[in-house]
């Protein structure tokens, strides 16, 4: 039995993603996701203006007419979530957590799938896997996603990208889209080669999901921090030139990140806590659709 608490996190989800689904999202994520390919249908008579290519030559010969394979777009795909649940996770210096703000993506992302009959599945990892909920279809299916990653307590405190990456190329024997969600603070060289290697075998699509004090701190004088991670703790002055080198430090990580997804020919999503996602998830469907067309 689900704590009250977490059914009201659950519903009020379910109707803000299922709003903007209907609404906005649905569209636009047929639109850049294709099927697997074509699939036979059927065969009909031949009209006029049909592509002669399309002929099913032993058809017309056995009914003494013209007859013309039709195939539909074989639309249904698998689609994995995988969602990073480190420490890291439950900093937010604004109005939610980065973890919530991974739930409410995910959720949206799952109904867009379901609502384009796409099976969908999750996987939760820390620096390692920690849940698996193999891909299905439909509405209540969605509802499990959602509810195991808002109800989920992690085990290990620590991040590790290559082990949902590396657990993904097992599961999936097919071409799946995946989505990797998580802060991506891991430094770059402990998950390039894994990123690179998923990247071939399947449609992977980086999620961000950052907080404005990771970037850059406000001068308030000396604080203590703590790494959630690790659990160590230190003084720092915000007002110092150590504050200025965090700052640096920061950008660097994030233009090596968004480097790396370029060379790749990845098409990232990035959100933060004190950001609407919805321009985020636009100007990714925009940009993905300018890409596919040419």
């Amino acid at each position: 039995m689900l704590p009250r608490e977490l059914l009201k996190r659950i519903r009020r989800i379910e109707i803000v993603t299922q709003r903007l689904v209907r609404d906005r999202m649905a569209g636009q994520y047929h639109s850049v996701f294709k099927g697997r390919g074509i699939a036979f249908s059927e065969v009909r008579q031949y009209i006029m203006g049909d592509d002669i290519r399309m002929i099913d030559w032993n058809v017309s010969a056995r009914m003494n007419d013209v007859y013309v394979k039709l195939f539909t777009e074989e639309r249904e795909m698998t689609v994995l979530l995988l969602v990073d649940m480190s420490a890291s996770g439950r900093f937010g210096s604004r109005v939610r957590e980065k973890r919530d703000l991974a739930a409410e993506l995910a959720a949206v992302l799952a109904f867009s799938a379901i609502r384009n009959n796409d099976r969908v599945g999750l996987i939760i990892f820390t620096d390692e896997v920690e849940k698996f909920v193999p891909p299905k279809k439909g509405k209540r299916h969605v509802l499990r996603v959602v509810s195991e990653i808002l109800s989920f307590s992690e085990k290990s405190r620590r991040t590790s990208l290559g082990a949902g990456l590396e657990f993904l190329s097992r599961v999936a024997r097919r071409r799946a889209v995946a989505f990797l969600i998580s802060d991506f603070l891991e430094p770059v060289a402990d998950y390039e080669r894994a990123l690179r290697i998923t990247s071939r075998r399947h449609d992977l699509i980086p999620v961000t999901v950052g907080d404005p004090l990771e970037e850059a701190l406000p001068n308030v004088g000396l604080v203590e921090l703590e790494d959630p991670e690790t659990g160590g703790t230190l003084v720092f002055d915000t007002g110092g030139p150590e504050a200025a080198a965090f700052a640096r430090a920061a950008q660097r990580m994030v233009e090596t990140r968004r480097d790396l997804f370029k060379r790749l020919s990845m098409d990232p999503i990035e959100l933060r806590t004190d950001r609407p996602y919805l321009p985020a998830l636009t100007t990714f469907f925009e940009s993905r659709a300018r890409r596919l067309r040419h």
